[in-house]
Formats: structure tokens, C-alpha cells, sequence
């Protein structure tokens, strides 16, 4: 395998937060084992060494560390882990680091591991004060914007690369001029929006922070004549989505499994070894084995992770007919729901408004990329 990537849970559901909109303790809350505990060291090794064997000569291993929230694991599990692989890593192997975290345990002696290891840090913060209060609160129901933003000035001042992740609900929908403003004013330049999941086995639509289709297609929108007024005055700003379809357009891979249509693009490892074909589906029905037990190119070749590739290649009969299905792909799999007329994407109606929106600002910007190219 070329790259071989790896979405580790060193502290399973375990979280030091209580957001309202949790789509992994709901996880958690659909299989035997709420949480698989903490990551031992052994555990650790095992991975590294078992990944070593999968990456083909010249290629790269990428670790990215998520939750619950990964730091409740300590820095000393960091420290070891991140020791461990590039003591091990074979010599024409490339490593890439990345975390995604709430931020609040974050402190001096984390930044400065973080910039030594050249970790890519993804800060969770949902747009604004007030929409992030509302949904992210600790375990006595405060409010934590003002912490999650300070430890982003603190990583930013430590020269630590950043980016920041915000979750879309119905509330953030109506307000993507706030939500951007503020994001772009704590100095980021790289934004993820991701819209909010329900949970599982429920009707969507239904809860106080549900975003419904509508909404998030006009929220795609306004937010993208936002970055398209950046752009074009020279201010430009990575908004992931948007960026993601240029690269389409341009004939680049995109760089979520979601955008570009793949399922089964990296390995889920929980906190004890077990495996799992996708972040949004870690439940006992897709565990492909666990580490000690299995070896991961056993889990990579066996018969659960071919059921999921099979089923993520799988496309909405809508998908057929649409002017957008070589761009859109069909969207998260974990999107899909069940209609009298089929299985839809239940965001398809936002995409298909967005890109009727947005195609002209975006086919301007890839003929800019093109000629910037064509100059080199």
C-alpha cells in the first residue's frame, strides 16, 4: 500500500466534554462496548510495527489521533508513540501526525511536543460564542469557546500548525457570516465545516441541534460567497468542501473519503487494538479484528473489510441521473436513509443547491489554478 493511514482512538469514548451532538458516544452507545479503556504502549507497538509491513518502499504512513477526546490518554502515550514510530520507520517511509481535539488539555509542554513532531492540530470550535456554548459544554454544563480558543493562540504562538473544525447545526446554519468572521478573526486559515449528525436509528431532523437539508444547502452557499469574495481579492482562505471540489474539477484526488466517493480509505483503532473500517461506523457489525489477535494485513484482506469496500462503492440510484454525481460522488455513506422511493442522500438536495450556485465561481478558480500551472 502506498499510504496507509490510521484514525486512532488512544482514549476510545472517553471525553472530558459533554457535547449535546456527540455522533461518537452515540457511537459508543450502539455496541457491546461502550469504551474500550485507554491504549497501552503494547498496543501502540503493535500497530506501529504491523503498519511498517503494510506501507509499500517510498510510501507514507499517516497517524491521526481522534476520540472522544485523544489527550485524556496523557502526553507520556504521545511521547512513546510518536518515539516508537520513527525509531522504527523504515528509511524511504515518510511519517505524517495529526490530532483532533477540544483543546482544554492542552498546555506549554503539549505545544511544544506538538511543534517539535510537526503534528497538524485540528481545534474543535463551532463558529461562535454563543453557538459553541450551546452545544459544547464540560462535565458542569459550562461553556468552553473561551478555553478551546485560547489554547488555539497559545498553539498558534508556539508556531504549531492549526486548522479548526466546526460542526454545522441547524442554530450555526443560519449564521455562516458570524461563524466565518470569527474563525478567520482567531487567525485560522484552514476551516473544515461538517454537518451534524443525528443519531442513529432515529428519524432525522428531530432533535434540537438537527441541520436539515434546506438549511445546509443555503448555509453552503452563503458561505461559499464568503470564500469566493476572499478569493478573489487575494485574501484566500481553505474552506475543505470548497477546496475539495476544485481538485475534482481539476482532475486531483480530493482529500476526504466522503468528497471523493471511496469508502474504507484508512484503519479505525480503538483504544484496545479492535479495528474498523470507518470512523462513522465503529460498531460491532464492521469490527474487522483486533490487533494481537489478527494482523492488520489479515484485517486488510479479510472478508469484513471487502464487505465494506463493496458496500461503500455502492451509489444512490439518484446518483445515476445527476449532472453533479462525477463531483459530489454520492456524498458520506452515513448520510444515506432509506425513502419510499430508495436509498438518497439526505444532504443530496444541499449539495445539488450548491453546486448550481457555486459552479461558475468554481470553474473560474480552476481556470486560474490551470493557467498559474501552465506558467510553471
Amino acid at each position: 500500500m502506498r499510504v496507509v493511514s490510521f484514525l486512532i482512538k488512544p482514549a476510545s469514548s472517553l471525553c472530558n466534554l459533554r457535547c449535546k451532538y456527540c455522533f461518537y458516544e452515540d457511537e459508543a452507545d450502539n455496541r457491546t462496548d461502550r469504551s474500550m479503556g485507554v491504549m497501552t504502549e503494547t498496543t501502540a507497538d503493535i500497530l506501529i510495527h504491523e503498519a511498517y509491513e503494510l506501507v509499500s518502499p517510498g510510501g507514507m504512513v499517516s497517524y491521526a489521533f481522534q476520540g472522544g477526546e485523544p489527550t485524556v490518554a496523557g502526553l507520556p502515550f504521545f511521547e512513546h508513540f510518536v518515539s516508537i514510530a520513527r525509531q522504527n520507520c523504515p528509511e524511504n517511509v515518510s511519517l505524517q501526525f495529526s490530532i483532533q481535539t477540544n483543546g482544554l488539555l492542552l498546555d506549554e509542554a503539549w505545544a511544544e511536543f506538538l511543534k517539535r513532531e510537526n503534528f497538524l492540530v485540528g481545534i474543535s470550535l463551532d463558529g461562535y460564542k454563543l453557538n459553541h456554548d450551546r452545544h459544547r459544554v464540560d462535565t458542569q454544563g459550562l461553556g468552553t469557546w473561551k478555553r478551546a480558543a485560547k489554547t488555539a493562540e497559545m498553539l498558534q504562538k508556539h508556531g504549531v500548525d492549526t486548522n479548526v473544525l466546526c460542526v454545522v447545526t441547524g442554530q450555526l446554519a443560519k449564521q455562516p457570516e458570524l461563524a466565518y468572521k470569527e474563525l478567520k478573526n482567531l487567525g485560522f486559515d484552514y476551516l473544515q465545516f461538517i454537518a451534524c449528525l443525528d443519531p442513529l436509528g432515529e428519524e432525522r431532523g428531530k432533535q434540537e441541534f438537527s441541520l436539515l437539508p434546506e438549511a445546509y444547502g443555503d448555509f453552503l452557499c452563503r458561505l461559499f460567497d464568503l470564500w469566493y469574495k476572499d478569493w478573489k481579492m487575494g485574501k484566500y482562505h481553505s474552506i475543505r468542501l470548497f477546496d475539495d471540489y476544485i481538485h475534482i474539477l481539476l482532475g486531483d484526488h480530493a482529500s476526504t473519503c466522503a468528497t471523493c466517493g471511496n469508502c474504507g480509505s484508512y484503519f479505525v483503532v480503538e483504544g484496545d487494538g479492535s479495528v474498523y473500517p470507518c470512523d462513522f461506523f465503529v460498531l460491532d457489525e464492521w469490527r474487522m479484528g483486533k490487533l494481537g489477535e489478527q494482523s492488520l494485513k489479515e484485517m486488510a484482506e479479510g472478508e469484513k473489510q471487502a464487505e465494506f469496500l463493496k458496500w461503500g462503492r455502492e451509489k444512490p440510484e439518484d446518483c445515476r441521473s445527476c449532472r453533479w454525481s462525477k463531483v459530489c460522488n454520492g456524498g458520506c455513506k452515513r448520510d444515506w436513509v432509506e425513502t419510499p422511493s430508495g436509498v438518497k442522500n439526505y444532504y443530496c438536495i444541499a449539495f445539488k443547491k450548491l453546486l448550481d450556485h457555486a459552479m461558475p465561481g468554481m470553474q473560474e478558480i480552476v481556470r486560474a489554478e490551470l493557467m498559474v500551472s501552465g506558467m510553471r
